[in-house]
């Protein structure tokens, strides 16, 4: 659930940081300062360049006299004790420890001589005598400390970037809220779907903040806070935007990480900021989207806390609900985190309400696919629905994912409508990416694929408790050689102990299926076996469906909350019931292999069908695998073929299932949702893991 895709947002004038709301002024004398500074360095650099160019040569008092002797003294200029002359004619002087050829030189009298001037004239009689008053070289002053200028003015500007640019250069306490106005696109309730009891809630809210009398006259009292709760991509942060655009009050917006500074007591100068800020706009709405970059519990991690963060949490805390009210301030805030959130946040009086925001069900799913699909063009036999059915376990971004990919895949195509075929495609593609059509597979690989695959489906097939098969494909995607995909006929919110065996038998037929007909066993069924143990350890040690051990949890989680996951599980049994689990986890699976080699063994003439056919398509459907099953004959493959940039009979086209295999599961899927069992895999990389 997210918003739908909408025209570009009018440009806006850059608010200052500091009051929210209020355009940016433009900065003239910023710009004049700069171009000054560039002036006055190339000028600085040029007056060095010439210094350096007409730079005299140092020599010793010993080496002028013998000049003075010599009679090759053209012009002298005293500077106090400084000398600084001409010869008439250059000579070769040792000047430091090089050689160079000398004509203009200066030197510092060791000592004043009274005769030096008369001794020049008498050696010299055409000399030009002159004097100077000393005077500052501030051209080398300014030179000497410009690289110390350049260090703080850079030092300057990085400081102003870090703190967010403000118009002080100590502003880092002021809040970075952002308050919405009427400019940018507007995000209504109309626009959210799969969430109806997250839209009540909300929807209440706005009503007490338009009409409070309402509610205040049977004493009722307007909530503090509400703390949306859900896993990634559910449309917490679209709820918000939809809250916004339905109130007609003032609405800020931030993120819990604007709070977090490498300075200590900035967090907490900022939350009283933004709530001074909210009770002058006061009714208003504030939401504070991962509040939990804030709100982590206190004194928790190795070696205690962290002092910043609990110094923000601890001011938010108060300014919730502390001494001083905060009538008219209302708190939004958002999180995929709530284990890790500190208590005193989470109680009434903060935040009244927790409003989870979950996982869409078939029907919010397909009202997810209407919103996203709105701007979308489809074709006139596009079922949404049967697209929602398809895709469990898909939250809000998912989908608006697939409408995307399907949009883009039918402008490839150069179709004037998306189909039903794109749908499925993109589907395709977001479980589990790109066809690999560019990998060689060998036809010995080909075949043990398909014999793979199709045990999967035929131990499926006759399952009574296992899901319907939705698609069996030898199609490399991924790193998956080869899927087989199930769909549940509804959403599941909990499993069974049939179900479980049930899937963990088909897990098992892949791997039967490769020892019954080709008399070896691979590595394709890494996977399958990964699955199908971790899901009977759950069943004997979780769900307690083991006869012998009872219905008894064992080993306890044990979270660490400041590494935001489990760390590790408490052994809270002894050694020999450590071995009674191995055992009843390894005589499940067991069994469960042992139950698939004789369905496979009892069906396989149907077997050899199904793998002959899946090397003639690549790809059987549900409906097609029934009819092969059935014996009754199958239609032409139903794959679309390009033609001058179209879909040879788009609405046959549409209505057909791809060619190309659904993915492998998603990660994190809840029981009920789509299962896939992986095949063979390339080489270089092990399959990755499916699930139930």
């Amino acid at each position: 659930m997210s918003e739908p895709t909408r025209g570009n947002r009018k440009s806006r004038p850059r608010q200052s940081p500091g009051v929210p709301g209020v355009p940016r002024r433009p900065r003239p004398l910023r710009q004049f300062a700069f171009w000054v500074v560039l002036f006055l360095v190339l000028l600085l650099s040029f007056q060095h360049w010439m210094n350096a160019k007409s730079n005299p040569e140092k020599i010793t008092y010993t080496q002028f006299i013998r000049e003075v002797d010599d009679h090759n003294i053209k012009e002298l200029t005293f500077v106090e004790k400084e000398v600084r002359g001409e010869l008439a004619n250059p000579q070769d002087m040792t000047v430091g420890m090089t050689r160079k050829t000398v004509q203009h030189f200066k030197l510092v009298l060791p000592f004043e001589d009274p005769d030096l001037l008369q001794r020049v004239q008498d050696a010299n009689p055409d000399v030009i005598l002159s004097a100077e008053r000393a005077q500052g070289n501030w051209f080398g002053y300014i030179f000497s400390g410009l690289p110390i200028l350049l260090l703080l003015l850079v030092w300057l500007f990085i400081f102003r970037q870090m703190q967010g640019g403000g118009n002080r250069a100590f502003s880092f306490g002021k809040s970075r809220a952002k308050l919405l106005d009427g400019d940018r696109p507007k995000v209504t309730f109309l626009d959210v779907a799969g969430a109806d009891e997250a839209k009540e809630e909300l929807q209440e809210i706005v009503e007490f903040l338009r009409d409070p009398k309402k509610f205040q006259r049977l004493g009722g009292r307007i909530p503090k806070g509400a703390l949306l709760l859900g896993p990634p991509g559910t449309g917490k942060t679209l709820l918000a935007r939809a809250v916004a655009g339905e109130a007609s009050v003032s609405f800020f917006s931030m993120s819990g990480s604007d709070f977090v500074e490498m300075f200590v007591g900035v967090g907490a100068s900022r939350v009283r900021d933004l709530f001074e800020q909210g009770k002058k706009h006061a009714p208003c709405i504030i939401f504070i989207d991962e509040i939990d970059a804030v709100g982590r519990h206190r004194g928790a991690g190795l070696g205690g806390g962290h002092d910043e963060r609990e110094q923000t949490l601890n001011q938010l805390l108060v300014e919730m609900d502390g001494f001083e009210s905060n009538d008219g301030v209302i708190l939004i805030a958002a999180t995929n985190r709530p284990d890790v959130l500190d208590p005193a946040l989470l109680r009434p009086g903060r935040f009244d309400r927790q409003i989870v925001v979950d996982m869409p069900d078939v029907r919010g799913r397909e009202g997810i696919l209407k919103v996203h699909s709105r701007n979308i063009p489809l074709a006139p036999n596009v079922d949404l629905r049967r697209i929602a059915r398809g895709t469990p376990g898909f939250s809000g971004a998912d989908l608006a994912n697939l409408v995307n990919e399907a949009a883009l895949l039918a402008a490839r195509r150069g179709v004037e409508a998306v189909h039903n075929f794109d749908l499925e495609e993109a589907k395709d593609k977001v479980l589990m990416g790109p066809e690999r059509k560019s990998r060689v597979v060998t036809e010995e690989t080909r075949r043990m694929v398909a014999y793979h695959e199709a045990g999967h489906a035929i131990v499926a097939h006759n399952l009574e408790h296992a899901d319907p098969v939705h698609k069996v494909t030898i199609v490399p995607r991924g790193r998956a050689g080869g899927v087989t995909f199930t769909l549940p006929e509804n959403d599941r919110d909990e499993v069974s102990r049939e179900w479980c065996i049930d899937s963990v038998t088909m897990a098992m037929g892949g791997r039967s299926a490769e020892r019954l007909v080709l008399g070896r066993l691979g590595s394709g069924a890494q996977s399958d076996i990964l699955q199908a143990t971790k899901t009977v350890r759950r069943m004997v040690t979780r769900w307690g469906m083991s006869e012998r051990l009872g219905p008894v949890a064992f080993g306890e989680t044990e979270e660490q909350i400041f590494l935001g996951k489990e760390w590790g599980h408490k052994r809270d049994f002894s050694e020999a019931t450590a071995q009674l689990i191995d055992e009843e986890v390894a005589k499940i699976i067991q069994e469960c292999y042992q139950r698939a080699e004789r369905i496979l063994t009892e069906h396989m003439d149907q077997l050899h069908l199904l793998a002959k056919t899946l090397l003639e398509r690549e790809t059987v459907d549900g409906e097609e695998l029934r009819m092969l099953l059935a014996g009754e004959p199958l239609p032409p493959p139903r794959a679309a073929t390009a033609t001058n940039g179209r879909v040879d009979e788009p609405e046959k086209a549409a209505e057909a299932s791809p060619t190309e295999a659904p993915a492998l599961p998603r990660p994190q899927m809840r029981p009920g949702t789509a299962t896939a069992n992986q095949g063979d895999a390339p080489p270089q990389a092990p399959p990755r893991p499916a699930s139930s």
